[in-house]
């Protein structure tokens, strides 16, 4: 048996032959328009995304600043499921707001510290604590990582809009074939439905 050679033809949508339809052209540029939007847009998405969060990220290291608070109870030892990232556990301490009010509220201290141990904690504007804002390689780390996400999104919806006009095209192309089957048919002299 004879092998067939397969031969692909590039960017044959471009060029003229008498196969060629409209609705091919129409696809080719669709498909072109669809890469250059999703890159652009979104390259354009991501950057967008990693700024507002760069921003946020500042906003928040302006707000808040630390504050020494004193521990109002006996921190309880370190258990798994009481337990935050770096071995802190959950304490009652009490601070003084800007205004000089004392308040009272829940944040992470050393597990087994002892009443009256001073601490750091973070407070808003108002005195309100906070958690501590994020320090430079994690700020770094979340707006890449919202950038990444924005823009594999908005790509993302660029071609599935894309696949699903492509879609709509090919139905109209085989419509358009069986239409013409329909006349060769005819000139034929038989039917073939």
């Amino acid at each position: 048996m004879a092998r067939t050679r397969h031969t692909t033809v590039r960017l044959w949508r471009w060029r003229s032959n008498p196969l060629r339809r409209r609705v091919d052209v129409v696809e080719a540029w669709l498909l072109l328009g669809a890469w250059l939007i999703a890159l652009v847009g979104g390259l354009i998405a991501g950057l967008a995304a990693a700024e507002a969060v760069s921003r946020s990220v500042d906003r928040q290291r302006e707000e808040r600043r630390p504050v020494t608070a004193v521990l109002a109870e006996n921190a309880p030892e370190r258990s798994p499921t009481e337990s935050v990232g770096d071995d802190l556990v959950w304490a009652t301490v009490r601070w003084k707001t800007p205004d000089g009010n004392a308040r009272t509220g829940e944040a992470q201290v050393k597990p087994e510290a002892k009443k009256g141990t001073r601490t750091t904690v973070w407070t808003d504007r108002d005195g309100t604590l906070m958690p501590q804002p994020l320090n430079e390689a994690e700020a770094v780390l979340q707006a890449v990582s919202a950038g990444l996400l924005a823009a594999t999104g908005a790509g993302g919806a660029v071609w599935l809009t894309a696949w699903t006009v492509r879609g709509r095209l090919d139905q109209r192309r085989m419509r358009e074939w069986d239409a013409e089957w329909e006349r060769a048919d005819m000139r034929w002299g038989g039917r073939t439905g």
